[in-house]
């Protein structure tokens, strides 16, 4: 029976994460897929960028909804092993979406969630990470790399639990591994700053 619970709180937060707003909203009401545009990713961020901040928001409280779903359900079911193992699941399927061709998100929105649930601490310590890098260099992808470090390395300062120090290690691997280009750019001083649409484009014919 305990089999089941692994493979339920794997297998759902994974298919949970796979589920991308970005995409969807961005095909229905905008005609363009998001990642044909901007950078290519199917993030808030690039959301912002392409369709303005209106749409960034909603796939950004749709990202954080995923992964508040995925670690709760785990949690209930499994205590801190599925906690741990509904974060990892669910950022696994947003980055690598099984219904999207496997080409998803950079996992800074999940991550940024996931983080909170993780430990309140690690999760301010994250944010505040993130804003700092990316206010003072008007780059997202460096508060993203700094918010990433911070949560792999913060539940070791604060001293959580072992799956708990995992699910921090793990998406931190994720999120700086998917941001390999952008730090690229960032050592060649190539990185563009960010700048977001004023509002969204009308659906493209």
């Amino acid at each position: 029976m305990e089999i089941f619970k692994y493979l339920l709180v794997a297998l759902g937060s994974y298919l949970l994460g796979s589920v991308s707003l970005s995409i969807y909203m961005s095909r229905k009401m905008y005609g363009a897929d998001v990642r044909s545009k901007g950078s290519g990713n199917a993030g808030a961020t690039n959301m912002a960028r392409v369709y303005g901040m209106s749409a960034g928001f909603l796939t950004l409280g749709a990202d954080v909804l995923k992964a508040v779903i995925s670690m709760g359900a785990g949690y209930l079911l499994l205590g801190d092993v599925g906690l741990s193992m509904g974060g990892i699941c669910c950022i696994v399927g947003h980055c690598f979406p099984v219904f999207y061709g496997f080409k998803g998100g950079k996992g800074v929105s999940v991550g940024g969630a996931l983080s909170l649930m993780l430990d309140w601490r690690v999760g301010l310590l994250v944010i505040a990470c993130f804003l700092l890098g990316a206010f003072l260099s008007k780059k997202v992808s460096l508060g993203s790399v700094l918010g990433a470090l911070a949560a792999g390395i913060g539940p070791f300062i604060f001293g959580v639990s072992g799956p708990r120090m995992v699910l921090g290690v793990v998406a931190m691997c994720i999120v700086v591994y998917r941001h390999r280009e952008n730090i690229v750019r960032l050592i060649k001083g190539t990185e563009p700053d960010f700048k977001a649409a004023k509002r969204a484009k009308t659906k493209e014919n």
